[in-house]
């Protein structure tokens, strides 16, 4: 007599990346399109894959208060476990990695990238800033380039929109130099829309700043996240971890699913900055 085999129902697993825990049959992804369960395991599908590169200065990230005046070699890869429906990257967010043109590097030939380009005069590169799409879907990566963009002495930036879980930081927190967070609002209603957790972020964020120099952008999107009452809200509760963490207040321009609204009044900027400015020591304007 056959024994009924349950193997397919024992292999899934459940992803510990992120706060929405995606329950995973063998062969299917996540959310993010960037993390999948092979054979019971969940792996990180775009490991060394690199759809983005570029020398960028570091103003761009946006940091300013981190090595200001010095540029810094920008890679990106795919996948995202937000759903903005303003993202400036959609392309290579949303996308699954089959159709885009990406190369796959080894973490010591793109650590080596950044090195050669330090060395050269023309160049000045401090390090490596992971960005472009969401480096925490695939954090393995990031930590083992980062280990040795260290040991190059050079710097390592994130910019990340901070929706992982805590175990995943501290992974990555002995490593990481600087980071730009992106802090989308301060309303659960709001992070729901865009398919994440406002808790989750202001963990990370809690976290993050007691690891190494941390920078906050909000974008500011008409009818939105664009009240006072909300900036004010949100500077307060910054200013409880320091208030010397600079804000970037960014503005909207239409775009992807986002083109029936107006960009954002630059009236409207300056008045958010001015109320965050009663808390925080830096308020920065950006995109005006």
């Amino acid at each position: 007599m056959h024994k009924r085999n349950h193997v397919g129902c024992t292999m899934k697993k459940v992803c510990q990346v992120c706060m929405h825990h995606c329950v995973l049959e063998p062969g299917q992804t996540g959310v993010c399109r960037a993390r999948k369960n092979e054979g019971g395991e969940i792996v990180c599908e775009n490991y060394g894959w690199i759809t983005s590169l570029a020398l960028d200065p570091i103003e761009k990230k946006p940091l300013y208060d981190f090595h200001p005046g010095s540029k810094i070699l920008s890679v990106g890869s795919y996948g995202c476990n937000l759903r903005c429906p303003f993202c400036q990257n959609h392309e290579i967010s949303m996308a699954d990695g089959r159709r885009l043109d990406a190369e796959q590097v080894s973490p010591r030939q793109l650590a080596d990238l950044a090195l050669m380009w330090k060395e050269q005069k023309m160049a000045g590169n401090i390090g490596i800033a992971y960005t472009y799409n969401e480096p925490l879907v695939g954090w393995e990566f990031v930590r083992d380039t980062a280990r040795l963009v260290r040991e190059y002495g050079m710097q390592n930036v994130l910019v990340t929109n901070g929706s992982a879980t805590l175990e995943v930081l501290e992974e990555l927190l002995p490593w990481i130099d600087a980071m730009n967070i992106d802090l989308k609002g301060f309303r659960e209603a709001y992070y729901r829309k865009l398919g994440g957790d406002l808790e989750t972020v202001k963990a990370f964020i809690t976290r993050a700043v007691e690891g190494c120099h941390v920078e906050l952008t909000t974008l500011i999107v008409p009818g939105e996240n664009d009240s006072l009452e909300d900036m004010e809200a949100q500077a307060k509760w910054i200013a409880d971890l320091s208030p010397a963490i600079p804000l970037h207040i960014t503005r909207f321009f239409p775009r992807y699913h986002m083109k029936d609204r107006e960009a954002t009044d630059v009236e409207q900027l300056y008045r958010l900055q001015g109320i965050a400015g009663k808390y925080l020591k830096k308020v920065y304007v950006g995109n005006v």
